[in-house]
């Protein structure tokens, strides 16, 4: 635990360097007098402290900007000045990598059933408004749009244009699967639809493809759209008369922003050991959890890892955009020379990993759970050994975590490139079976403030519910400060720094890839586009 004066220091110190407009350059510590060589002193040099000192000063940097760290505002770009003047100082070559993308912001919604019963929905426990939906106002029928509710659920609802029978002037209920929210809401709009639910889909018992999600359409559209459970979703395809009114008020227009790439002056570079964590936050709050933890967690590794001088180059990333549909990795994979791309030997992607309520989750690079989707590409398989080999050797349970490319592995792993990482978890919620594992409250997400403005320091103070506040402390006794859980954030850091000390040493065990090392002597060419959430 961080005593009461620590913190005390560590905010005093960011918040007089942001209210500055210069940021303080700490010093890296050594690894305990040793000349930081090895993976186990590399860890020893990796302490909370280091870590929460970031987290401090990402909440004054919010505190500064409005309140949020979003791409396209201040705040973000006072995260990328405080990652870069820390790199640089440490000795990294550091490169900003500006980029275009569609700024999306909720600013209010509404929704309610007219008929047959009267009933109003709570955002953000029984709707949420997609990322990017348009603003307005829909009132009507309901028109369910190519449905698959019997197993095995695989649906292709609202992919194509010809789905969208009678729905002129009405709502589109159109079904999660197959292809991204953002073409099945464009699809919707193009038929005439005046608003689009899109729920769940059921197609697994797991909670993340039945409960309550949160998505992103990408591009805006013209139209109001929300996400929905599976079972609302079930219970509206299948209540008569059904009449809705949505409301949605919401901001989209294209702004600028961009990925921090800071790179070693040491090792092989054609063997690179890339990590990466996204830096903004959601535009309703700091975002101190998601994605503060995994941006302080790599930046802190990278620090005390300035002195490493390994076989392999490091190279670490902060993404832009990662919230607007994972532009800014998309970007960066796509801009790569085919040779540059072949010389990436694996990526690390640590997305939220220090959740309130955590699990200990690792991404199944081979898919042994066989849940979901795939493995990862060859490779990612030696990725997960070396995180569940971590967390063996301190005793502590893991649950392997599913690719659904929600974070910003998807580029990578779309182009063949080996990953893996870690993610304590967001709104899914904790069942008895994680308690037994991990401790915590079971019935309460593993963040309940997942993309809330409570996402933060202070997350009472910001609108969290207390109640469950003070739950989640009696749980956890000391581990909790503000909206992360240190226990976890610290277990994790030293994960990461496992990580980045082994293979910057050696990755024999990732097998060659013949595409890349035929690039490495080929032209330069673009890796394909993709759209990553779905």
């Amino acid at each position: 635990m961080v005593s009461r004066s620590t913190r005390r220091r560590l905010g005093a110190v960011a918040l007089v360097a942001v209210l500055l407009g210069t940021f303080a350059v700490a010093q890296p510590a050594q690894a305990h007098g040793n000349s930081n060589n090895s993976t186990k002193n590399l860890v020893k040099s990796v302490t909370l402290a280091g870590v929460l000192r970031h987290l401090v000063a990402f909440q004054a940097i919010a505190k500064l900007s409005g309140g949020t760290r979003a791409s396209g505002t201040p705040g973000y770009g006072r995260s990328a000045d405080y990652v870069s003047t820390l790199m640089r100082a440490a000795g990294y070559k550091v490169t900003r990598q500006p980029f275009e993308f569609n700024f999306c912001q909720e600013e209010g919604s509404a929704f309610a059933q007219n008929a047959p019963t009267p009933a109003t929905y709570v955002d953000q426990t029984d709707y949420d408004v997609m990322d990017c939906s348009g603003s307005g106002t829909a009132t009507g029928s309901v028109v369910p749009v190519d449905l698959q509710l019997t197993t095995p659920n695989t649906s292709t609802s609202g992919c194509e244009a010809a789905d969208f029978v009678g729905v002129t002037g009405s709502i589109a209920l159109v079904q999660r699967g197959s292809c991204p929210f953002g073409q099945k809401a464009a699809n919707a709009e193009a038929a005439g639809a005046t608003g689009v639910i899109i729920m769940n889909q059921g197609d697994s018992a797991a909670p993340d493809r039945n409960d309550l999600f949160f998505g992103t359409l990408g591009t805006p559209v013209g139209i109001p759209a929300i996400g929905i459970s599976y079972a609302q979703g079930v219970a509206f395809a299948g209540t008569a008369g059904l009449n809705l009114t949505l409301t949605t008020e919401t901001v989209a227009d294209v702004r600028t922003t961009e990925n921090v790439i800071a790179e070693s002056k040491w090792g092989d570079p054609n063997e690179v050991v890339m990590s990466g964590a996204h830096l903004d936050s959601v535009p309703e709050g700091a975002g101190i959890n998601d994605n503060g933890t995994g941006s302080a967690g790599i930046l802190e590794v990278a620090l005390q890892a300035r002195n490493l001088k390994s076989k392999n180059k490091l190279r670490f990333a902060w993404w832009g955009a990662e919230e607007a549909n994972l532009v800014g990795s998309t970007f960066y994979v796509n801009n790569l020379s085919e040779a540059d791309h072949a010389n990436i030997a694996l990526y690390l992607n640590f997305d939220m990993i220090g959740s309130p309520n955590y699990t200990f989750g690792v991404y199944d690079g081979d898919n042994s759970d066989g849940t979901g989707a795939g493995p990862g590409p060859d490779g990612s398989a030696q990725i997960e050994k070396v995180f569940e080999g971590f967390f063996a050797a301190r005793r502590q349970a893991t649950a392997q975590s599913d690719f659904t490319g929600r974070s910003d592995y998807g580029p990578f792993i779309a182009t063949g490139i080996p990953a893996g990482g870690l993610f304590t978890g967001a709104e899914v919620i904790k069942t008895p079976e994680d308690v037994t594992k991990w401790g915590g409250v079971a019935g309460l997400a593993y963040d309940p403030c997942y993309h809330q403005k409570c996402d933060s320091l202070t997350p009472e103070r910001d609108g969290a519910d207390a109640a469950v506040y003070k739950q989640l402390r009696k749980a956890y006794k000391h581990q909790l400060v503000g909206n992360l859980n240190t226990f976890a954030l610290e277990t994790n850091a030293d994960a990461v720094a496992t990580a980045v000390g082994t293979f910057a040493r050696d990755t024999s065990s990732i097998p060659p890839r013949a595409a890349a090392v035929a690039a490495r002597s080929a032209g330069a060419s673009q890796t394909s586009h993709g759209d990553w959430l779905r």
